[in-house]
């Protein structure tokens, strides 16, 4: 069994088609049809039932997919391994960052590339669900979000730093000058709201779900840098973490001050798949990041 012919497996296994999978692999579909073929004959049993309109798994097909993955990915961190003995010249950093990370990445990767501007750095927002499902697929070498409610066993959780929910709106606003406003004073204002599932948002919600509180939400969205220009330029109000502003020119965070969201203090933190090499590349940017986290936290101080 040779790791070539396990890559022309799983990508059949997941075209479920000779023809595209063979183009996808830059091969032929006769090379692509003999290299499966001696698979299944070393193996003694068929992994796909082959008929002249679909081509699908076996269960010994199905038994395969998962292992040979698993095999294709240890394989590739043996080169990664040796790739990054030298510099980081070259190679890709693949990031996973939710909507209220958004920001704060952003600032990172400029830095990033500009000390090391020959690593291609792939970042991708979603919800949290969605990258801890790709982070699991190895699609991802770490995703930046709030911590979860519920703890996965497969991942590694490491927390960067503790911030509260906080009123956000324009430096122009007349919350702007505030210390700190409650979830009470919240109701008399016009809010634009991250849209449901996103991590602040839902801490948002269990804070208030007991208090009865009436709010009026004119807009839901989940595009953060929309969110921002229209807070500059209108009156409305935002509820995020203070982190979620740390780099954006004219926004003010105004920390809730309350005990139902006080109880609800959200936990910034690096998420990496337990068991996995990280590159090198990886370890880099967590430094910067953290760096720059801790730089905010301490200008906040002062």
């Amino acid at each position: 069994m040779e790791i070539r012919q396990l890559r022309y497996f799983v990508k059949l296994a997941e075209t479920l088609n000779f023809s595209t999978a063979a183009k996808e692999l830059f091969i032929t579909q006769s090379t692509l049809s003999h290299q499966i073929l001696q698979l299944e004959n070393e193996l003694q049993q068929p992994l796909f039932l082959r008929n002249s309109h679909e081509v699908s798994l076996t269960e010994a097909g199905q038994t395969l997919l998962p292992l040979a993955k698993e095999t294709l990915h240890s394989a590739d961190n043996c080169l990664l391994r040796l790739e990054e003995l030298k510099s980081l010249a070259g190679g890709e950093l693949n990031i996973g960052v939710t909507f209220s990370f958004a920001t704060i990445m952003a600032e990172v990767v400029t830095a990033f590339l500009r000390k090391y501007p020959h690593v291609k750095v792939n970042v991708t927002q979603s919800t949290m669900a969605e990258l801890m499902a790709q982070l699991e697929n190895h699609e991802l070498d770490f995703v930046l979000a709030f911590k979860p409610l519920v703890v996965n066993p497969k991942i590694d959780s490491q927390i960067l730093f503790h911030h509260r929910l906080a009123a956000v709106v324009s430096e122009h606003h007349a919350l702007a000058g505030r210390d700190s406003i409650t979830l009470e004073e919240l109701q008399r204002y016009d809010l634009v709201m991250s849209r449901r599932g996103t991590q602040a948002r839902n801490v948002f919600d269990s804070a208030i779900a007991e208090t009865g509180y009436q709010y009026r939400i004119k807009v839901e969205m989940n595009m953060v840098y929309l969110l921002f220009k229209l807070l500059r330029e209108s009156n409305y109000v935002t509820v995020l973490s203070e982190s979620t502003v740390a780099y954006e020119r004219g926004l003010k965070a105004v920390p809730i001050v309350d005990d139902h969201a006080e109880e609800k203090q959200m936990e910034g933190c690096i998420h990496l798949l337990k068991n996995t090499y990280m590159k090198r590349s990886s370890k880099e940017f967590i430094r910067m990041l953290s760096e720059s986290i801790s730089k905010f936290a301490l200008s906040d101080i002062i």
